[in-house]
């Protein structure tokens, strides 16, 4: 077991302070992947860069068998204020998901590594939008296992996130008089949407658990004219359980109507991890050993996960500090001594994994 001084918990609250510090919202990332990557080079990586898409990549052993951490690095836009109150640390960031991120660093560096076990820390760009950072590592590494970067509290264990389609319902007609008979484009795009929130309650009949569910949320309606015609568009969001595919709810939706066309990206699919797996044995273990109680919980969002499961096909497991619920709020903050309990706890999880074993 790796001894811990009170000098090293020091040094690992203040990597957490200056990366939160330094501002890096998806698209803006060099400078704090410039900051991790040079903390990681100083504090017992063997490699440590920024990769061709901005990435900061760190690298401990030489083990045949790759242990990915993948947390990410940008974060959600909003400027605020830095501040430590007693033991909370207050920042964007410091919840989704640097707080996550910085104790995979600290726990790569300080965990004492199973000889056939390469450990490489990453902190992806654009989780908060493309994903384009994930997707460069699609074909990069051919993971053993690997651990997501997102907040769940220290005691639990994330198997799974729901999936994710968005689509855009474009309308265009003619101009007419307000005081006619005909809908704005506006009442066209609201009819619409009343429509599809009836349909999506229809696919939730007789379904229990959020997880399960079929979700939809209104994102944005915009409306212009264009001369003579009339233009409205309405973006909606899904959330998809495990039963949909994101393909066909795209071709389940109801018709656009008269005029109107859809259009669909973001295609993710839903993943869950079984509950009993290399990774989650080696947490369990871990959050016991450090006096808690592990549990095990699924998110109604999506992550990167979603798009690194399906392709390295591994043992995967979302794990990291922090309280979800502050995730983009104004009042994002993070327990630092949580913080420094999940440390200890991946610490002990890494280095009880043995890839010849499993």
């Amino acid at each position: 077991m790796t001894e811990i001084s009170h000098g090293d918990n020091v040094e690992a609250e203040q990597l957490l302070q200056d990366l939160v510090a330094i501002p890096g919202v998806t698209g803006e990332e060099g400078p704090a992947a410039r900051h991790l990557v040079a903390w990681m080079a100083a504090n017992n990586y063997d490699d440590a860069f920024v990769d061709a898409v901005g990435n900061a990549v760190g690298i401990r052993g030489t083990g045949d068998h790759d242990l990915v951490l993948l947390g990410h690095i940008d974060t959600f836009p909003g400027d605020l204020p830095v501040r430590r109150q007693d033991r909370l640390l207050y920042g964007r960031g410091t919840v989704d998901a640097r707080g996550p991120l910085c104790a995979f660093a600290v726990a790569g560096a300080r965990a004492s590594l199973p000889t056939d076990l390469r450990l490489v820390v990453i902190g992806a760009v654009a989780e908060e939008g493309s994903s384009c950072g994930a997707r460069h590592l699609l074909n990069l590494y051919e993971p053993w296992a690997c651990i997501i970067g997102e907040p769940s509290r220290a005691d639990r264990i994330t198997l799974g996130y729901k999936g994710r389609l968005l689509v855009e319902r474009k309308w265009r007609g003619r101009l007419a008089h307000s005081a006619g008979q005909s809908q704005s484009p506006a009442e066209n795009a609201v009819a619409w949407w009343l429509a599809l929130l009836d349909w999506v309650e229809q696919q939730n009949d007789c379904v229990s658990g959020l997880f399960d569910r079929l979700d939809v949320t209104l994102q944005a309606i915009n409306t212009q004219q264009d001369g003579a015609w009339r233009e409205v568009s309405l973006t909606a969001g899904f959330r998809l359980p495990m039963r949909t595919s994101p393909q066909q709810l795209e071709g389940d939706l109801p018709a656009a109507g008269k005029d109107a066309k859809l259009i669909a990206w973001g295609h993710e699919r839903a993943w869950l991890s079984p509950r009993d797996n290399t990774l989650s044995r080696a947490f369990r273990r871990a959050i016991r050993q450090h006096g808690g109680q592990p549990r095990f919980v699924t998110k109604t969002g999506t992550s990167d996960l979603n798009l690194v499961a399906p392709v390295w096909n591994c043992p995967i497991v979302a794990y990291g500090p922090g309280d979800s619920a502050l995730d983009h709020t104004p009042d994002e903050h993070i327990d630092l001594d949580e913080y420094l309990h999940a440390i200890d706890i991946l610490v002990t999880a890494v280095e009880s994994l043995a890839p010849q074993r499993s």
